[in-house]
């Protein structure tokens, strides 16, 4: 009796373990933010990216990984991640080996969302000139699908935050008709992301970035 025990419990671990195996080997998403050198705050928003993961797999049914990974622009792993987002204040600087594997990755299939956390502009407008020498941002039309995806978003950007009495303006680099650069200039979306403590934004507009961040998502899950 004690030998079957045994063997039923052994049965009962093995069965266990290849249940835990098929679980880890379901398919999920994994997005990242950039780290990038040259002294800019690459890390800043340190709840944006989570908070954004939770409310796209409550309400868009996603399958992401809930936390968020950290990877370098020559990195060979970027090429594990359909979504890069890269945010910050400052300055920022691409290498040689950071462009070559970026234009790499971006015209593979992979999206990159860069938003200006306010002073990003002049640095990262001159390092995807870099990375597409052929191609300059565009202002996208509000009629773009990457604003009418689940939440529909008439007017473009959602204006997070308020710098210089400028609208909120999403460019793109096109490549071949495919949207692989989206970027959010003068809006704070990232911000509007983060723990309602650290802006004390008012709800209405947190779930407003938070919605346009879901579409961001859901388009560069579907355009690749």
């Amino acid at each position: 009796m004690m030998k079957y025990k045994k063997i039923l419990i052994l049965f009962s671990v093995l069965l266990i373990s290849f249940t835990c195996d098929i679980y880890a080997q379901k398919a999920t998403y994994r997005i990242a933010k950039m780290k990038y050198n040259g002294g800019g705050d690459w890390y800043s928003n340190k709840t944006s990216l989570p908070n954004l993961i939770n409310f796209c797999n409550q309400n868009l049914q996603t399958d992401i990984q809930t936390e968020e990974e950290i990877i370098e622009p020559s990195s060979p792993e970027i090429f594990s991640f359909p979504f890069v987002h890269l945010t910050g204040h400052g300055n920022i600087v691409f290498s040689g080996a950071d462009v070559s594997n970026l234009r790499k990755y971006l015209l593979s299939g992979g999206f990159l969302h860069i938003d200006d956390n306010y002073g990003l502009d002049k640095f990262i407008r001159k390092e995807m000139k870099k990375v597409f020498p052929e191609l300059d941002f565009v202002e996208l039309p509000f009629s773009h699908p990457i604003y009418h995806q689940k939440y529909d978003f008439p007017n473009g950007l959602p204006k997070i935050h308020e710098h210089d009495g400028k609208p909120s303006q999403g460019f793109g680099l096109i490549y071949e008709g495919r949207l692989v650069c989206f970027y959010s200039y003068e809006c704070d979306l990232g911000n509007g992301w983060e723990d309602q403590a650290v802006h004390k934004d008012p709800e209405h507009v947190r779930l407003q970035a938070l919605k346009m961040g879901a579409n961001i998502i859901t388009y560069a899950f579907t355009h690749y």
